[in-house]
């Protein structure tokens, strides 16, 4: 599942913009007011402002397969990483995938993911540049059936991990939809609420998750 775009929503359009030009080092493709745009490998993450919007969000970026602790030191020098307990990068050995996670202005869970099953690999000192494309969006529910029903209504979607109940990936490693329970699920690593937070999706698949319900984008 190819994600082409991700639009969030902030109250701090410009803190925003700081913290993704300057501290990570993203190319600004689309600046105003009401809207910044990054590139981010083969897909593009922007922000809506929206004085409104209070809640966080999860979302992943896919690097390259043997590029975990070069893409560690590289954040390290520009941010707090949010430890797995003990260890500064998650270990999903069911995935055959490594990941390190660290907060953006917003206090948005952001992610770095190494997947081994991709095989892509970079000989180039890791970067921002390094970054092959957007490859997770949480989507926080409190039924998760309801929710699969409906992306699964746009166009048919496999799951990739979990079950229906508690936690559910589904696509594929190029892409994922990551849906919480959030009666019983808080987010790794750092075990606090997950809360429904609104966004805007656009690539294989095209929908607004606002106020909790799914809207096909026609």
């Amino acid at each position: 599942m190819k994600i082409k775009e991700i639009i969030l929503f902030t109250a701090n359009i410009q803190r925003q913009k700081q913290f993704y030009k300057t501290v990570l080092e993203f190319e600004l493709v689309l600046d105003s007011e009401e809207k910044i745009s990054f590139k981010t490998g083969a897909s593009v993450l922007s922000f809506v402002y929206d004085e409104k919007a209070v809640n966080s969000s999860h979302f992943a970026f896919n690097i390259p397969s043997n590029q975990q602790q070069e893409a560690l030191q590289w954040l390290q020098e520009r941010v707090q990483i949010l430890p797995d307990d003990d260890n500064l990068i998650s270990d999903f050995k069911d995935w055959n995938a490594k990941a390190i996670y660290f907060y953006d202005a917003d206090k948005n869970i952001v992610e770095f993911i190494a997947r081994k099953n991709i095989d892509i690999n970079s000989r180039n000192s890791f970067s921002s540049k390094n970054i092959l494309s957007l490859s997770e969006i949480g989507i926080v529910a409190t039924n998760l059936e309801t929710v699969y029903n409906s992306i699964n209504s746009i166009k048919n979607i496999p799951v990739f991990d979990g079950n229906l109940a508690r936690f559910c990936a589904l696509g594929n490693e190029e892409g994922l939809f990551i849906l919480i329970n959030k009666t019983i699920k808080k987010w790794h690593p750092t075990q606090e609420e997950a809360f429904t937070s609104n966004f805007i999706i656009k690539g294989d698949y095209n929908f607004s998750y606002e106020n909790g319900e799914i809207k096909e984008l026609l």
